[in-house]
């Protein structure tokens, strides 16, 4: 199967979600939640996401995951991950209980797609203020696509990880899968680089990036995703956005979709004249109105 019929069967019988004029989404991807561990990627930017999450559930916004939130190539219990991040998963809960949460499987976290692994992981937590099992995320699917639609003027915006571009880590995931648990992983920590990720490896970035730009331009819509872990907002000649992901040396990166336009927006630790430090929102791009993709 090539790479467009992959991206083409993400989004077969996909969820809808409605785009109205006041429609707030916030997308995040590539979380790479783990265990705690130094292998834990997400754990120097654990505290800048929490602000993020408390941020958006605030302001109303609808938490949409583009894939690859949970590290689950490396390690194997997702409920250790759960524990570790306890608070992100609670603030992630809040979410779901207000139907505001949409979770999208990438290839770190693929198992996500089989029901019975979510029930048995998802379903509920142990809470250590309350001492018992509480819900998480119970009923919960993972979906591989979701289409966004503009409710008056009709325009796609197509939302998935991006890995179907990427024979490895699509068709293959499970044996790529097998060597960055056991071989690869060992060896980024010597100092080798994986050469079958797209987030490492700059060719394979390359490929697949302009693979997702093909397809946007065959499809005439908006292809938003994650995997390359390389932020970008696109234009009418290239209709490809991603989110960048949340394991950058010293920030996190999200797009924003309000008032019918997205926005890049960066979350790091700033410094006030005072020296003290806090989490801080900037802009990195001004706001695209999304029908200027379709012109």
């Amino acid at each position: 199967m090539s790479y467009r019929r992959r991206l083409a069967k993400a989004f077969t019988g996909a969820e809808v979600l409605p785009l109205y004029p006041d429609s707030r989404y916030v997308l995040f991807s590539d979380c790479h939640r783990g265990q705690g561990n130094s292998n834990d990627n997400f754990l120097k930017n654990q505290h800048l996401y929490f602000a993020a999450l408390q941020y958006y559930y605030r302001q109303g916004f609808t938490y949409v995951e583009l894939g690859d939130g949970d590290e689950l190539w490396e390690n194997r219990s997702m409920e250790q991950i759960v524990d570790v991040h306890s608070n992100v998963f609670w603030m992630l809960s809040q979410f779901y209980q207000e139907n505001r949460l949409c979770l999208l499987f990438g290839n770190h976290d693929m198992v996500k797609k089989y029901a019975k692994f979510t029930a048995r992981t998802c379903s509920s937590y142990f809470c250590t203020q309350h001492q018992e099992q509480v819900p998480l995320f119970p009923d919960l699917e993972v979906q591989e696509g979701y289409i966004l639609k503009d409710c008056l003027k009709g325009f796609p915006i197509y939302l998935t990880h991006g890995h179907q571009a990427d024979l490895w880590n699509s068709v293959f995931w499970r044996l790529t899968r097998t060597l960055v648990r056991y071989l690869w992983g060992p060896l980024e920590r010597l100092g080798f680089l994986d050469p079958t990720s797209a987030a490492k490896n700059y060719k394979v970035k390359e490929k697949t990036e302009k693979r997702l730009v093909s397809w946007a331009r065959e499809e005439k819509c908006l292809l938003i995703c994650g995997h390359t872990h390389r932020p970008t907002v696109g234009s009418a000649q290239s209709p490809y956005c991603n989110t960048g992901s949340c394991v950058h040396p010293r920030c996190i990166t999200c797009l924003e979709i309000k008032c019918r336009s997205i926005t890049l927006v960066k979350w790091s630790m700033l410094t006030r004249p005072d020296g003290s430090l806090y989490v801080g929102r900037e802009v990195l791009t001004d706001p695209v109105c999304l029908s200027e993709f379709f012109e």
